[in-house]
Formats: C-alpha cells, sequence, structure tokens
C-alpha cells in the first residue's frame, strides 16, 4: 500500500511539473513557456520607442517611489488625527476617512523568487468605497477579481518587455491565486538581472508601476469619453435610469422606483446625472429638513387633534397612529413657534414649494406656513420626481436610498438596447483606475519584497557609487531606508483595517 500511495505521489508531481502546475496550501500556480515568442517580439519591437518608453517609466517610478512615501505618511497623519479627535461612536457618515479600499496583488522581481504578494493598499475614501469583506457587494465580485487579474497581467508584462529590451533572459510568464485573489508572475534570468547597469535594472523594475499607471489613465479616458463613444445609442444629461432597487430597499414598493424610471429630482434639486443624484443627496443629508408651504386654511383642514410626546432622541412625534400615510408637522405662527400638526404628507407635499421660513411662502396675501416634518435625527423627508409617474416620498436616511438605488446617467435611445452595459463598461474603468493605481503607487514604497525595494537599491547603486565607495555603506543605506518605509507601510495597513472593523 505504501508503494502504491508513493507510486501515485510521483505521478501525481510528474503531472504537475509537465503542466506547469504548482500546489501548495491556500496557493495555486500555473507558469509556461507558451507566451515567451509573443514576449521577444513584443521587446524586440522598436527598440528606440521602447527605450523612450521605459525611460520615461523609470522616471515615473523614482518619482512615485518619493511621492509615496509622502502620501503614505499624509495617510498616517490624517489617520492620526481622526482618531485623536473623533469619539468612537462619533462618526460621520460623510468626511473622508481612511479605509482598507482593496485587497490585491503586486508581483516584485527578486532573484531566483519572482513571485510576491502584496495583501493591502490604503486609500482616502468617501463611505460608498467598496470594500471587499466590508460594503463590496457581491454583484461586484467578478468587476474585482477582473481588474485584479488585469493589473496583475499588466504589472508583470511590463517587466517581461522590459527584462528583454535590456538583454535579459525571460523564462516564462504565469497566473496564479492566492487563496482566491488571482495575479501574474514572470521568471527571469538572475544571472542576466545582476549583470546589467543599475539604470538598465532601474527601467525593468519600474516597467511594473509604470504600466499600472498607464493602465489606469487609459481607464480614466474611457471613463471620460465614454458619453461621446455611446452618443449614438445612449443620451445623458436627462437625468439618473434606475438599473435596480434592493429587495430591501425603502424605495421598492408600489409607489416606490422601478427599473427603468427617470429620476429628474430630489426635493428641489435637480437630478441630471448619477453624480447629481449623489451630490443631491449629500447635500440633503447635510442640510436640515426642508419644509413645504402650506395655506391656513388648508392646514386647518387637514390637521386633526393627536398627542404630542417626545421621542428618545429629542424631536416630537405627534401622529400617535400608526398610519403609513400621516407625518408630524412642525410650523410657527406669530405667537408661538413650537406648534404640530398631523398631516398627510402626500397631500401636504404635492404641488407645494419647498421653503425654509414662513416669509418663503407669502405669496399673493393669502396666509401660508411653513411646515417641516418632525423626524428623528438624520432622517428626512425626500420628494423624487420620476415622470410620468406619481412622485416617491421616501422617509429615512439619506444614505440608505443612495446605497440600495443602482442608476445610470445613460438613457437608450431604443427599446432593445440593453441599460446595463453603460453600467458595466462604467464600473469596470472604475475598478481598473482604483485598483491599478494603487498598485502603482502602493507598489512603488520602498519597502521589503516590493518592487520599491529593488527600485530603491538600483537608484542608490546608480547615484551614490562616487559618494559612498564601499558597497556595504551604501547596502546599509538602502537597509535603513527599506526599514523605514515598511514600518509606514505596516502602520497605514494596520490603522485602516482598526479604522474599518472600528466603523
Amino acid at each position: 500500500v505504501l508503494q502504491s500511495s508513493n507510486s501515485l505521489k510521483a505521478s501525481y508531481e510528474d503531472w504537475l511539473l509537465t503542466y506547469g502546475l504548482s500546489v501548495s496550501p491556500f496557493h495555486m500556480r500555473w507558469q509556461t513557456a507558451l507566451f515567451n515568442r509573443q514576449f521577444y517580439n513584443w521587446g524586440r519591437w522598436k527598440p528606440r520607442f521602447l527605450y523612450l518608453w521605459f525611460s520615461i517609466g523609470m522616471v515615473f517610478g523614482i518619482v512615485a517611489m518619493f511621492g509615496s512615501v509622502i502620501l503614505l505618511g499624509k495617510t498616517l497623519l490624517q489617520t492620526l488625527t481622526q482618531m485623536l479627535t473623533e469619539a468612537p461612536k462619533a462618526q460621520n457618515d460623510l468626511m473622508l476617512q481612511v479605509v482598507v479600499s482593496v485587497l490585491s496583488l503586486g508581483l516584485y522581481l527578486r532573484n531566483d523568487l519572482p513571485l510576491g504578494f502584496l495583501m493591502c493598499f490604503i486609500l482616502l475614501s468617501c463611505p460608498h468605497q467598496q470594500v471587499p469583506g466590508v460594503n463590496l457587494p457581491v454583484s461586484q465580485l467578478t468587476y474585482f477579481f477582473s481588474a485584479i487579474l488585469i493589473s496583475g497581467v499588466i504589472h508583470e508584462v511590463g517587466h517581461g518587455v522590459a527584462a528583454i529590451r535590456e538583454q535579459v533572459r525571460f523564462n516564462g510568464f504565469g497566473i496564479f491565486i492566492f487563496i482566491v485573489y488571482p495575479g501574474a508572475f514572470v521568471d527571469l534570468f538572475t544571472t542576466h538581472l545582476q549583470l546589467i547597469s543599475p539604470v538598465q535594472q532601474l527601467r525593468i523594475f519600474c516597467a511594473g508601476v509604470w504600466h499600472n499607471f498607464v493602465l489606469g489613465v487609459a481607464s480614466f479616458m474611457v471613463l471620460l469619453l465614454l458619453p461621446a463613444v455611446l452618443f449614438p445609442f445612449y443620451y445623458t444629461g436627462v437625468g439618473a435610469l434606475v438599473t435596480e432597487v434592493a429587495e430591501d430597499s425603502p424605495a421598492n414598493g408600489p409607489r416606490g422606483l422601478f427599473v427603468g424610471d427617470l429620476v429628474t429630482n430630489l426635493q428641489d434639486c435637480p437630478v441630471y446625472s448619477v453624480e447629481d443624484w449623489n451630490s443631491c443627496l449629500g447635500d440633503i443629508s447635510e442640510k436640515s429638513q426642508v419644509g413645504y408651504c402650506i395655506s391656513a386654511a388648508t392646514l386647518q383642514q387637514l390637521s386633526f387633534p393627536a398627542r404630542v410626546y417626545r421621542r428618545l432622541d429629542g424631536t416630537v412625534e405627534c401622529c400617535s397612529n400608526n398610519s403609513l400615510t400621516d407625518i408630524c408637522f412642525s410650523y410657527s405662527n406669530n405667537l408661538d413657534s413650537h406648534l404640530y400638526a398631523c398631516l398627510p404628507a402626500r397631500k401636504v407635499i404635492e404641488a407645494s414649494n419647498v421653503c425654509r421660513t414662513n416669509m418663503d411662502c407669502q405669496k399673493d396675501f393669502i396666509p401660508s406656513f411653513c411646515v417641516t416634518p418632525s423626524l428623528e435625527n438624520q432622517t428626512r423627508l425626500i420628494r423624487v420626481k420620476h415622470p410620468p409617474h406619481i412622485d416617491m416620498l421616501y422617509v429615512g436616511h439619506p444614505m440608505h436610498l443612495q446605497y440600495t438605488v443602482s442608476l445610470s446617467s445613460f438613457v437608450p435611445r431604443q427599446n432593445f438596447l440593453s441599460i446595463d452595459l453603460p453600467v458595466v463598461i462604467e464600473t469596470f474603468c472604475k475598478y481598473l483606475i482604483s485598483l491599478s493605481g494603487a498598485l502603482a503607487v502602493i507598489n512603488a514604497v520602498p519597502c521589503f519584497a516590493l518592487d520599491g525595494q529593488w527600485i530603491l537599491n538600483s537608484f542608490l547603486e546608480a547615484t551614490l557609487s562616487s559618494l559612498i565607495v564601499e558597497k556595504q555603506n551604501r547596502e546599509l543605506v538602502g537597509f535603513l531606508i527599506l526599514l523605514a518605509g515598511s514600518a509606514l507601510l505596516a502602520a497605514n495597513v494596520a490603522l485602516g483595517l482598526w479604522m474599518v472593523t472600528a466603523r
């Protein structure tokens, strides 16, 4: 039995080796030489252009190395300031927060170990930033992992093509999966890499972050030009088109929003695009609840006696029943500034102008009042216009409406056109910009096991050889810088994770 088991194990290992597969706990990778000819074709295509291309990349990589340290330092200070000035429970959903924005993979070139792993990027992000494991919808996992894989492949293609351009032997290309995160790597001949000059090494080591930066810029340009590209099929600037309403959304229901509805206004705030929708909801959340003009005669006709009592948060409720149509409104007259009336919300709001004070309602010499919904703190009554349907009246936190309703700025010109296609392109481009841009910046940090380590070492060799003659002393300087950079990145990761869990 033991001999049979050993034979089966040997056959299995031979099979893995034949197909370039490597399997270990939480990690699987595949390496092949199938693409070597293509890499060599790319590396030998227009040598002068590639020399210029990777020389620009070298300058970018060096600048990114110093810039990433400044960015991480600034981010760390902002995080510490926020931790010291905020009470643990007093969190503002609208402020910028330092969060762990993405979990991704960074690949680096290191002697005989061409496969590296970068797990965390720290970014300044708004609360609607998608964070895996925190608020990343399952529906967007495909975008997330596809963007990770493409960013990793483009990163490694940069290293591989630059290495061939500098006459370094290219052994193979591969992809891997660490737990559930995909990535890519290239295998270079270490001896050749060590024999070339520090400047040549810089072109190779900087090529990865350079290609990620270019990918991010290209994705941004696609995003920017998308309205013009899709103009023959979709038009924009007329509202925000509803593409999905979550089942648990307060906007879901017979008087709510439906897929295909075109939102044109939130209260008195016009909506011409998704950006306007988000901006209007942000303003509504930050500002106090608006009121609605109602004539004194209508107020007397609609109101009915009800018991007034205070909620735990100090706000006042005057509708004692559990009606889904009535809301407690507050208003003031010349004698008393704290009057309350339980009114049918739709009859009050429809065909009414918004107001802040009674003065906003004094027109045509008709006695009128500005009645304001008396709601719990952070809760708002929002009138959502989506013609030709009846206005939706939403009561709740504005951010709940933002999280549970998906919209698009692109409206199909023909019924057979998909309303999801522009959203798919937009979302994928945004993920590429975020992930590829973060990979470019963070991988340039002078930190152990990242591209920044080899960029720093080659940079010191190229610039300090005449000032610091002893190689051991140059290596000591590099080690101290790498130690500081690693500590800076680790502090950002730790505090970023703490901020996410503390929310």
